[in-house]
């Protein structure tokens, strides 16, 4: 990943509906094999009790009178200045104003992030009703509202209730309505469900919450079962991106992502998948894909998925993406320290993953080809090197000047493959550049393209489903960097606006495509400390792109 290596050495590093995550696979490729509870690795035994995890957790939605209903623990909001709403006031009453009493005596004011636990309340069903502050009226955002539905979570998680209700269904969240709210409040808990423990020897104790329930009234309960019902497909897809990028490079390598891929396809029986291998790339006049690969015992794969759920006569959507599964840099060698986390360098190839598995959960009547330019970087007498020069599969000859700028040798000739589907639009998906992660940070993924459609469909993708990404130009001028004295492109424009040059690479190989390229080196996972990890960003994002197509 170019300007990581700097990036690193400066220190500036990358920070009723059911819902069950899916196990990935429980076949792994060769040389691994179960063994009992263990995983033979070339590198030593791995133990853990399974890889895979399998949680259970389920959101149903009801539409049911609050105080009526028999829960371990009824969630209620409170507004700022300790206001009530209707839900609010009919469970006051119910108790004989005891919710009123307790926030006369200013144990809660209502603003966001508070909350208060309430024990036994006469004539309700509900063992404990937890009232939480939703600030003032009307003027609640996305982010309060995830800081809000966290914090219940993190309560309810806990507390030795097997099931919460939530009754929220009066807080107001501004530019959202009932399925927009419901859909970021859903996936907020189900992603907050999330945990990674394969291979620690001690797992955490099993918690007692196993149901949410959501309620609502009568006129609205359609439009909040379809808000859960795309939030669980999206958080499953989310987790399904987790567990591949949080797995180890010493299991997670090309192979294997080759091996999820067929195992996806096993499962959804809508899913056609080829895996080309080495030698295959090579024949394809992959140039620049297969030098990527060159030097790593590991193979390089190029994974073709293709879904058709819309009418044999639509053209396809395509997502392409970057799939190094370990980048050291290469003979551009990368700094050791946080040199771990290039093990994230597959976010993008995850993220298609992900969505995918969502599309196939909700069986969108779309037809969409994924393809995943897997490889490892790695040095060795048989790498690429600096100065050598390839022949990608456009004819195009590129002379590399750096090894660490591999993702975009590897997208090129998979964005050229792409071609063949004559596609409606391709998006390709990448941890592509260090410098975005300076222009934009981690909270937003960098968005370049040639159709100004598409870049405003993806947008306004990332604005519903709170997964934001930001435009950056494309002008002609920054292609004058990629000139090469020897060949028709170098891969790399200098130090300067390094996630444009990278883009304006790519572009030379999208001329016949609607094209847009998003960056997510930022986003597509959380550095450094006890909270390093994947994001699972941006499936939100891209399936909110493929529901919009399909109009779902």
């Amino acid at each position: 990943m170019q300007c990581i290596k700097d990036h690193l050495r400066k220190g500036c590093q990358a920070q009723s509906a059911r819902f069950k995550l899916r196990p990935l696979s429980r076949a792994l490729p060769a040389p691994f094999y179960i063994e009992g509870k263990r995983v033979r690795t070339g590198c030593g035994t791995l133990h853990f009790d399974h890889l895979f995890r399998d949680p259970d957790m389920e959101l149903v939605v009801k539409s049911v009178s609050p105080e009526t209903l028999k829960t371990a623990t009824l969630v209620i909001a409170v507004g700022e200045g300790r206001t009530l709403g209707n839900v609010a006031k009919q469970v006051d009453e119910l108790s004989g104003g005891a919710i009123s009493a307790i926030l006369k005596r200013g144990d809660l004011a209502g603003k966001v992030g508070q909350s208060l636990l309430l024990h036994s309340l006469p004539n309700l069903k509900a063992e404990r009703v937890l009232l939480v502050g939703v600030g003032k009226d009307a003027e609640l955002g996305d982010r309060p509202l995830r800081k809000i539905v966290a914090g219940i979570l993190n309560t309810l998680k806990g507390l030795g209730g097997s099931d919460a209700a939530l009754a929220l269904d009066e807080v107001v969240v501004k530019g959202r309505d009932s399925y927009g709210k419901t859909r970021l409040l859903a996936e907020t808990l189900l992603d907050g469900e999330y945990s990674f423990d394969q291979f620690k020897s001690q797992k955490a104790e099993p918690r007692a919450l196993k149901k949410i329930t959501l309620l609502t009234i009568k006129a609205a309960q359609a439009e909040v079962q379809r808000a859960v019902t795309h939030a669980s497909a999206i958080a499953n897809g989310m987790a399904f991106t987790r567990d591949l990028g949080n797995l180890p490079p010493n299991i997670c390598h090309p192979t294997f992502l080759g091996e999820q891929a067929k195992a996806l396809g096993k499962e959804f029986k809508s899913l056609k998948v080829e895996v080309l291998d080495e030698k295959k790339i090579k024949e394809l006049g992959m140039g620049s894909f297969y030098a990527v690969g060159q030097g790593s015992d590991q193979p390089p794969r190029l994974i073709v998925m293709q879904y058709n759920g819309g009418k044999k006569s639509e053209k396809p959507y395509a997502l392409v993406g970057k799939g190094i599964t370990f980048d050291t840099g290469g003979i551009s060698l990368k700094p050791g320290a946080g040199m771990d986390e290039m093990k994230y360098d597959m976010g993008g190839a995850a993220s298609v993953f992900g969505t995918l598995r969502a599309v196939l959960e909700l069986k969108l009547p779309i037809n969409l080809v994924c393809i995943l330019a897997c490889a490892e970087n790695m040095p060795s007498g048989g790498a690429a090197r600096p100065g050598d020069i390839v022949t990608t599969m456009s004819g195009q000859t590129v002379e590399i000047l750096n090894t660490d700028a591999e993702g975009r040798l590897v997208l090129c000739d998979a964005l050229t493959y792409a071609e063949r589907f004559k596609p409606q639009a391709v998006i390709d998906i990448a941890t592509l550049t260090g410098a975005c992660i300076v222009a934009l940070g981690s909270h937003t993924s960098g968005l370049l393209g040639n159709n100004d459609e598409l870049i405003e469909q993806l947008l306004s993708a990332g604005k519903a489903a709170d997964d934001r990404a930001w435009q950056l130009p494309l002008f002609d001028e920054y292609q004058e960097q990629l000139d090469s004295p020897f060949a028709d492109i170098a891969n790399i424009g200098g130090p300067k606006a390094g996630t444009i040059t990278a883009a304006c690479f790519l572009s030379r190989f999208t001329k016949n495509l609607n094209w847009a390229h998003l960056d997510i080196a930022g986003t597509a996972w959380t550095s450094g400390g006890k909270d390093k990890g994947a994001t699972g960003r941006p499936v939100p994002l891209l399936t909110q792109y493929l529901l919009d197509r399909a109009k779902a």
